[in-house]
């Protein structure tokens, strides 16, 4: 099973209009096209799905157990608080890697601390729209072991 699943969180429906200056001018089925162009070049198979709705993101998580051989998050804010997803990253066995496009280092103090990097195999921020290609390379190395 070559396959991985991008999870996106609240607010990023609205990239290439929400804050140009951190987050850049592509939107998110401009990010989601080079998704699919680089796991074309990587033989792999990726579903997108994006919610703003906490809930949401935690039931496709829980749908992703057994059906993916690893997840991609972009959790949004709610990385920075959310116990359930968290949980619910803890819960399945699939490897998770978050992704954030920002260097959440740099930003604001209450965004310096993700709860769910604990749960997670790999963090990658702070490379832009990059950063998703970055994690889609190392979910590929997940799935050979490497």
């Amino acid at each position: 099973m070559r396959n991985v699943l991008i999870i996106n969180g609240p607010n990023l429906n609205l990239l290439g209009k929400r804050e140009p200056d951190i987050y850049g001018t592509n939107s998110l089925a401009d990010i989601n096209a080079d998704i699919l162009r680089q796991a074309k070049f990587e033989n792999v198979v990726v579903d997108f799905f994006q919610s703003n709705i906490e809930g949401e993101l935690i039931n496709r998580l829980h749908a992703a157990d057994g059906n993916y051989a690893t997840v991609v998050i972009n959790p949004g804010a709610y990385g920075h608080y959310s116990i359930a997803i968290r949980d619910a990253i803890a819960s399945i066995g699939v490897p998770v890697i978050e992704v954030h496009m920002s260097n959440i280092k740099a930003r604001e103090e209450f965004r310096h601390v993700s709860v769910i990097s604990a749960v997670c195999s790999g963090v990658i921020f702070g490379f832009g729209a990059k950063s998703y290609l970055l994690a889609l390379k190392a979910a590929t190395m997940l799935m050979e072991g490497k």
